[in-house]
């Protein structure tokens, strides 16, 4: 096979021949590994013992290829390489250690060496299960740019042009076939029967553009229909004449020469989307009173924010459209009996400041009857197939009519979403938010060690269907689909990758499908706005923030003090954990004198009490986080606030902080997106932010904000001290900073441009879909097999027995903390680990499915007497010491 690796290598290999043949001895002389980028330097670094020399060779094209594999799989005497020279491209070669031969070899020979590290028989069964997606991608052009990646409507308006130029008018007829199967409710929208032929919409388009261009430009449509459906047009085509106009004229251009910006424009205004709806399964999904609860956290504000802003822009389409419909939005969720405390045990409720959305609970429901109490994500899948039947009769029942568009949010809900896009032939857009595989080290590799806690088999299957499955996925940034120069993508992390001994995925997803679209989140502005719109603040809690960030007394909710409060303050607000770097910032502030002469500092983050957090890293950091404020002294100088969940009083702490013309700080050592970015810039706030991830590519750096390197803590401290500095000097600088924060904001990051977005997805999507229908079917009937054969075999072994003894083993290093719960019929202590609420990346929370199986049974009264005795026990014990007390 072609490869510009294999091609250069022998030459780059022969151009230090000695050294290189030391560096892959010491890659081979520890025998089979697998060797990730650094561990490769470090390899080097240590054969290659003169600087100079070492220098030399990792800037020759040897040490561009090095520096540029993700890793290695060595089994003696070859070493296979993975290279990944730019986002989405990969070179796969192998190089024998002896002679340094250089072959080119397959994703397929690399997984395969990849497996021969810790499973010889799996690497050479002949029977082992592959999974190739790769052979369904004939059904659009090849793409290999990288700049091509995320632009999937643009790219597929281009498709269906191409399809359209042939020069042959039928070439049209899709469209035409498209344009006549279009009605609400069985009323026919656009055109009807008398249309049936290209040519004769043709001709008709060119008489009523005529008519239509007569008449006054704010001719409301209702008084010219009559004349308009003599010629066989319906309702949609807009709400006034000269809205009417623009849209025949622009049907009569694409027939006539198509155009790619014309066929986006046009999807954007046909009638097309009135029903939605919204899977979110997991957690605890609710308005109020749930945000803290296990697996409940921003996913829930992004769906409610997500629907507000679809609400509004169907409304504004519907009305242009000269339409009355009433639109509708289901977001389906778990009923949850046990709600603790919350509406989540209610069916239907209301979403607030809409007049047409709701959320849909449904439970689940297993052959004992309802699951009562919260499951963990991890632990969801035995319950979905189910829930899926239910909450699609359900949502038929509610909505009276099949939804026009259907949405998934992380693993489960998109899993759902597929089941019932295919059942009903909906098109099907999907949300990843957070995929898991790239949170947990070589976690494909390793799956069976972790599969006990996190059933890693059924979420990378799940994955896997769900993205194939999908019309079109919504990402935030570029980096969450392919990366960067030196991280892969979440979603690219998908395209190739090994469980041995349960599957080898050889093409799982090819991040160049135009089915990615980037659809950035924004902050809602009725929350999140400029701190110099006076009469919108919410002046309510200026006294309760006024205590927050000045009162010199130590309480539950803040600690530290600030001795100089006429210097602008820093500000930074995220969970306390290590990749957050909350304790970076402050040992960035600690170190550099002349940073905090200039600014205080405060942050918002976690507990300061580490007795009152059940997650070992949180710990961790706390305790970090008072050895650095003793370490350089910064009492006086830094206020510590415990996590705030208050998003209206979070808004106007943000406006506070502008009020000081201080700034955000966003440390994270990786960022998928930064919302708390978003939410800053909005109130008018300077912004520095992490380069790694998301925020990078929200902020244009020295225009509308700052780029800092989390791990050059130094020059990020310099960074910031430079701009404060800069403001003294320049009375305006920190004006026009704020200024173009707020311009980048409202060209790019608004709900607004989100819901514009999605719904224009929905209506492209649904055509390209219906263009390519034999090979989605083809498509789609690989998916079952996957799904009937593999997913749901693996999720008959998660028996709900299984799970509860799973979550109820201990790490011994941790301190349980006791709950109690009733099993059969006596009550007995149970320990329990807890993980933070607020992170939907740590392991959540212990759930206890009722355990009534006859195979428990032994087991279960065995783990009673062992605890009866330990009990009886004590109690003698007890007795004894009080005798001789």
């Amino acid at each position: 096979m072609a490869s510009a690796t294999v091609d250069s290598m022998p030459e780059a290999l022969r151009q230090s021949r000695y050294h290189t043949k030391r560096c892959f001895s010491g890659f081979i002389g520890m025998g089979k590994r697998l060797m990730k980028t650094q561990n490769i330097l470090d390899e080097v670094e240590k054969c290659i013992e003169d600087k100079l020399e070492r220098t030399k060779v990792l800037d020759s094209s040897l040490g561009q290829i090095l520096s540029s594999t993700q890793e290695a799989a060595v089994v003696p005497p070859n070493v296979a390489f993975a290279v990944r020279k730019n986002p989405g491209c990969w070179e796969y070669v192998k190089v024998n250690a002896d002679d340094l031969a250089v072959e080119a070899i397959t994703a397929t020979q690399f997984l395969k060496f990849k497996e021969m590290i810790n499973d010889d028989n799996w690497a050479n069964d002949q029977n082992a299960l592959e999974v190739d997606f790769g052979a369904f991608e004939f059904s659009s052009p090849t793409l290999t740019l990288p700049s091509s990646i995320g632009n999937g409507v643009k790219l597929v308006s281009k498709f269906i042009t191409t399809k359209f130029s042939s020069g042959n008018l039928e070439s049209a007829k899709p469209l035409l076939d498209y344009l006549l199967a279009l009605n609400h409710r069985g009323e026919n929208l656009m055109i009807n029967e008398t249309l049936n032929t290209v040519s004769k919409l043709q001709t008709a388009l060119i008489v009523a553009e005529v008519f239509v261009s007569g008449l006054p430009k704010d001719t409301l449509h209702h008084k010219f229909e009559h004349k308009l459906k003599e010629w066989g047009f319906e309702k949609g085509w807009g709400d006034n004449a000269e809205r009417v106009r623009e849209t025949m004229r622009m049907v009569s251009e694409i027939l006539q020469a198509p155009d790619p910006t014309q066929m986006e424009s046009l999807f954007t205004r046909l009638p097309l989307i009135f029903n939605v709806v919204i899977f979110s399964v997991h957690g605890y999904f609710g308005q109020s009173d749930v945000l803290g609860l296990p697996d409940t956290g921003g996913q829930v504000v992004y769906i409610l924010d997500q629907v507000k802003a679809l609400e509004e822009e169907l409304l504004v389409r519907i009305k242009q459209q000269g339409l009355s419909v009433k639109p509708q939005i289901l977001v389906v969720t778990r009923s949850i009996p046990d709600a603790q405390g919350t509406k989540c045990n209610q069916e239907m409720e209301p979403i607030l400041n809409t007049t047409h959305s709701h959320i849909l609970r449904v439970p689940f429901r297993t052959d004992k009857g309802i699951l009562p109490q919260w499951v963990s994500r991890f632990d969801i899948y035995p319950y979905l197939e189910r829930f899926t039947q239910d909450a699609t009769a359900k949502i038929l029942e509610v909505m009276e009519c099949k939804p026009d568009l259907i949405l998934g949010n992380y693993t489960d809900g998109n899993i759902v979403a597929s089941l019932m896009a295919s059942k009903l032939g909906v098109t099907l857009g999907t949300i990843a938010h957070a995929l898991e595989k790239t949170k947990y080290g070589d976690s494909d590799f390793n799956w069976k060690e972790l599969e006990p806690k996190y059933h890693f088999s059924c979420q990378f299957t799940a994955d896997m269907i769900a993205m194939n499955a999908a019309d079109f996925i919504i990402t935030s940034t570029y980096q969450e689909i392919a990366g960067s120069k030196s991280r892969v993508g979440q979603y690219e992390s998908h395209a190739a990758f090994t469980m041995p001994g349960l599957a080898r995925v050889v093409a799982g997803i090819n991040v160049f499908d135009p089915k990615f679209n980037l659809a950035a989140p924004g902050a809602e502005q009725v929350v999140y706005f400029p701190f110099t719109e006076k009469n919108k603040r919410f002046t309510q809690f200026h006294p309760s923030i006024e205590e927050l960030l000045y009162s010199k007394e130590d309480n539950d909710e803040h600690m530290g003090f600030l001795a100089d409060r006429k210097k602008p303050i820093i500000f930074s607000m995220a969970r306390l954990d290590t990749v957050k770097n909350i304790t970076g910032l402050t040992e960035w502030y600690g170190k550099s004198k002349r940073l905090r002469n200039l600014v205080n500092l405060v942050v918002v983050a976690g507990f300061f009490d580490p007795s009152k957090s059940k997650d070992r890293e949180e710990i961790a950091e706390i305790n970090k986080m008072h050895s650095l404020i003793d370490k350089y002294q910064l009492q006086g100088h830094i206020r510590w606030i415990a996590a705030q969940n208050d998003r209206h009083r979070n808004g106007e702490l943000y406006r506070c902080i502008a009020d000081t013309k201080g700034a955000f700080v966003q440390p994270a050592l990786y960022e998928a997106f930064g919302l708390t970015v978003i939410e800053a810039m909005n109130c008018g706030l300077p912004t520095f932010a992490t380069i790694q991830g998301g925020p990078a590519e929200i902020i244009v750096d020295g225009v509308s904000g700052f780029h800092i390197d989390p791990k050059d803590g130094d020059q990020s401290g310099k960074k910031i001290a430079d701009f404060f500095d800069k403001c003294k000097l320049d009375a305006g600088y920190w004006d026009r900073i704020s200024q173009d924060g707020l311009k980048r904001i409202y060209e790019c990051y608004t709900w607004k441009i989100y819901a514009n977005k999605v719904l224009n997805m929905g209506s492209i999507y649904g055509f390209w879909r219906q263009l390519n229908k034999e090979k989605k079917q083809a498509k789609q009937r690989y998916i079952d097999m996957l799904y009937n054969l593999q997913f749901k075999k693996l999720v008959r072994n998660l028996n709900p027995t299984q799970l509860s003894l799973n979550r109820m083993r201990l790490d011994a290093s941790e301190k349980p903390l006791i709950s109690v719960i009733p099993l059969s019929n006596m009550m007995i202590f149970v320990g329990e680990k807890c993980s933070n609420p607020n992170d939907e990346s740590l392991e959540p929370e212990l759930s206890f499915p009722t355990v009534s199986d006859d195979a428990s049974r032994p087991c279960r009264w065995w783990f009673c007497l062992c605890l009866s005795s330990f009990i009886v026990l004590y109690l003698l014990i007890r007795k004894f010491y009080g005798l001789f007390a």
